[in-house]
């Protein structure tokens, strides 16, 4: 009777085989498209962990930025593909992410066999999965790996990734990279389920983002000092990543969006994006979402009002000049 990797016997055989196959995809340089706010930090935590990056962004200051932190630059998806096994995607929308895979000068087509390709864009976890089927037609894997932290944490390498894989030898090729970039890599299940993780914490991040924002608004015009408020509320039962690590009020802390006209960080823009993916889904799986909902209209409404291209915290400016 034959055993599988499952079977006490194989299992040190198979853990060999799993690493020696993450180790013929570590040689060689790692691609990376798209240096955005994110992106930027995620690529050059690769190059300080030694590895060459062979690196694409449709914006020129951007991808002269990746040079000259050591990484060579690349004139399309393609050319990324061709000469690298391993790839990094991250990027704003559906769209994209289609258009950079199985575009013209697409990844897809340019690739090597047995490449891995790794998406830490956030996207519906249907376009995760259909990149998946056509990538395993050509004989690569994909996973999707979106990732949360902000910018700071990119920039640290301390991210958290939800990874979707087909299993557990697709998940542990893509760990060897994102560990270097990540403090947290957790196996969510097949491929979609990290999106669809990362869709409903970005739909209970905007929420908290908003709920914030109209506490710290009410305590200033209470009277209260926004430092000792901000430093109370850190303390007490409504602590929150929004409150003691990314507080949307100029001054309250240094090193955020907020403290600096919130120029950097995650737009509003794409927060906006990443609410209609979660309401989509609720629509789809008939799940109630009456603050997710609400809290898509309010973004919608700040990006109509010019916050579009502004950090997702100012969402307090917004409620600020607002009017009960």
């Amino acid at each position: 009777m034959m055993i599988g990797c499952s079977g006490v016997l194989l299992k040190s055989a198979c853990r060999a085989q799993t690493l020696r196959c993450m180790s013929s995809v570590k040689d060689g340089p790692v691609g990376f498209i798209g240096l955005g706010n994110m992106g930027n930090g995620m690529a050059k935590n690769l190059l300080q962990k030694g590895e060459q990056v062979v690196a694409f962004d449709v914006d020129k200051a951007s991808l002269d930025a990746a040079v000259a932190a050591g990484a060579k630059a690349a004139s399309s998806p393609a050319e990324v593909a061709a000469a690298a096994a391993r790839i990094v995607t991250m990027l704003p929308n559906n769209d994209i992410v289609r258009q950079v895979y199985s575009g013209s000068d697409g990844i897809l087509g340019a690739m090597k066999s047995g490449s891995l390709l790794i998406d830490s864009s956030t996207v519906d976890p249907a376009v995760s999965k259909e990149l998946a089927d056509k990538s395993a037609q050509k004989g690569a894997v994909f996973v999707d790996a979106p990732v949360s932290g902000g910018i700071n944490a990119a920039a640290a390498g301390t991210l958290t990734f939800m990874v979707g894989a087909a299993g557990e030898s697709d998940f542990e090729r893509a760990r060897a990279v994102l560990d270097m970039m990540g403090k947290n890599i957790t196996h969510c299940g097949a491929v979609g389920t990290g999106q669809a993780v990362k869709i409903c914490n970005n739909m209970l991040l905007a929420v908290s983002m908003i709920g914030v924002s109209e506490t710290m608004n009410l305590g200033i015009n209470l009277g209260l000092d926004k430092k000792l408020l901000a430093q109370i509320l850190s303390s007490a039962t409504g602590r929150c990543w929004s409150v003691d690590t990314y507080n949307p009020v100029p001054g309250v802390m240094e090193n955020v969006p907020s403290s600096n006209d919130y120029k950097g960080g995650f737009g509003s823009a794409l927060m906006l994006k990443d609410l209609g993916l979660s309401q989509d889904a609720a629509s789809r799986t008939e799940s109630a979402t009456p603050l997710g909902t609400l809290a898509h209209e309010t973004f919608k409404e700040m990006c109509k009002s010019g916050f579009a291209e502004k950090d997702f915290g100012s969402a307090f400016q917004y409620i600020k000049n607002s009017k009960r």
